[in-house]
């Protein structure tokens, strides 16, 4: 009886200990999530798993803090589709101040089931492009601004009149709009300085959800934030054309290395990563494929150039071939700026590369002038070490680890054992050598 007194004081002195632990955890909950960077699929998983963790964690709401440029339209309508999806409140808050909700950005925004802007931030600018960056045709366009007007139509009407006309001006016109603006057309909910400020705003404020009406209670709600896995930024990082540009140069310099150079492994592995980390992002990216006949052509031109006796000249041709090849694939006309690879990056890169093999064929024409030799023929000129004297009959001298019979040359001084000599002429298996003063 008395063991069982002590278990019994034991769990109850547990329960006192846990109880502050239980009392936090029945505070109501706000997940914080900080997408910032382009609209690319990294940045959907990157949501998809905020709101499923969300909805595990039976969190009050889920603020999504935005500032992005925009990016695709599909990754955008799949987020939409997720965000309208969810079983928890999501607030799409963009922010920091000086932050923006741009093209696809804003209709992200528009889709939060409520929305909100820090001072100093602004939305719109949603006119749609094609997936190689450049305008869209007359019917094209038609038919992607119907399907991205049909698609945020549902959730932004029930705002108003004065609401709608903005959104849609935004995707006819690449209409923008400050957050003071936005808040007078009623196209978000508040005007918030801070994620504090937000919350505050949010307590009591109804949400209409799938399943109906939900009047939000942040008065005493703790948040926890959520940040991107180092899976999402790497891939995030990928869709960078800065970064997609140097994996490409990077990967076909690698492999012509390994081609030219065959028998290794570390060139070709490090070529075959890059390139498929490099096709990766240009897949993601609005790219014109068209750049790439450019740079084939221009490392051609590279390998000839070190076989042809040009001296320099195809390697010129194909530095430029190079520059034009990487702006054509990624800086056409329509392209987004955000989207745009560096112009000093690419020139820069283009003359390093064409530096390389330009050393590279001062090398080769260098090694083509120097006469060949090979086997005995190669030890004139060499000297060694005489083992026994040396006479016109014949001797032994030591040419490196090797023993040779040797004989002088007609005239030359006595050679003794121990004398430097120089090997003068190979005659069949036998050198004639000189002494060396």
């Amino acid at each position: 009886m008395k063991q069982i007194g002590l278990l019994l004081i034991l769990l109850a002195s547990l329960l006192m200990a846990f109880q502050p632990a239980r009392a936090q955890s029945d505070e109501p909950l706000a997940l914080v999530m900080t997408a910032d960077g382009p609209i690319m699929p990294p940045m959907l998983e990157y949501i998809r798993r905020g709101i499923e963790i969300a909805e595990r964690r039976d969190a009050e709401v889920l603020v999504i803090q935005l500032n992005t440029p925009g990016g695709s339209v599909d990754t955008m309508l799949d987020i939409i589709a997720e965000i309208r999806a969810s079983n928890v409140p999501v607030v799409v808050y963009v922010a920091p101040r000086n932050a923006m909700a741009g093209s696809a950005g804003a209709m992200i925004t528009m889709a939060g089931h409520a929305s909100a802007m820090a001072p100093e931030t602004i939305i719109g600018a949603s006119s749609p492009i094609s997936s190689s960056g450049e305008n869209l045709d007359s019917d094209a366009r038609a038919k992607a601004t119907n399907a991205i007007k049909a698609a945020i139509h549902d959730f932004v009407a029930p705002r108003g009149e004065e609401a709608l006309a903005l959104a849609y001006a935004m995707i006819d016109e690449a209409k923008a709009a400050t957050a003071s603006q936005a808040l007078e057309a009623s196209l978000i909910d508040f005007v918030a300085d801070d994620l504090e400020d937000l919350l505050q705003a949010l307590d009591g404020f109804t949400v209409q959800m799938n399943s109906g009406p939900r009047t939000l209670d942040t008065s005493n709600v703790r948040t926890d934030e959520l940040g991107m896995s180092f899976i999402e930024q790497f891939l995030l990082f990928l869709t960078d054309p800065n970064i997609a540009f140097l994996l490409l140069a990077i990967g076909v310099q690698a492999i012509l290395i390994e081609i030219s150079s065959p028998g290794g492994w570390v060139a070709g592995f490090i070529g075959v990563v890059c390139l498929t980390l490099a096709v990766y992002g240009m897949g993601v990216l609005p790219v014109n494929w068209f750049g790439i006949i450019f740079l084939i052509t221009a490392f051609v031109l590279f390998i000839l150039d070190i076989k042809a006796p040009t001296h320099g000249a195809l390697t010129t041709a194909g530095v430029a071939s190079f520059i034009v090849g990487a702006l054509v694939l990624f800086n056409s006309p329509g392209v987004p700026e955000f989207q745009r690879v560096s112009v000093p990056l690419v020139v820069g890169t283009g003359l390093v590369i064409g530096l390389l093999f330009m050393i590279i064929l001062m090398f080769a024409l260098r090694a083509m002038r120097v006469p060949i030799s090979a086997g005995v023929e190669s030890f004139v000129g060499r000297t060694g070490t005489a083992r026994t004297a040396v006479a016109g009959s014949g001797g032994q001298v030591q040419l490196g680890s090797e023993l040779w019979t040797a004989e002088s040359v007609d005239g030359s001084e006595p050679i003794g054992k121990g004398d430097r000599v120089e090997v003068v002429e190979v005659k069949g298996l036998r050198l004639k050598v000189r002494k060396v003063k």
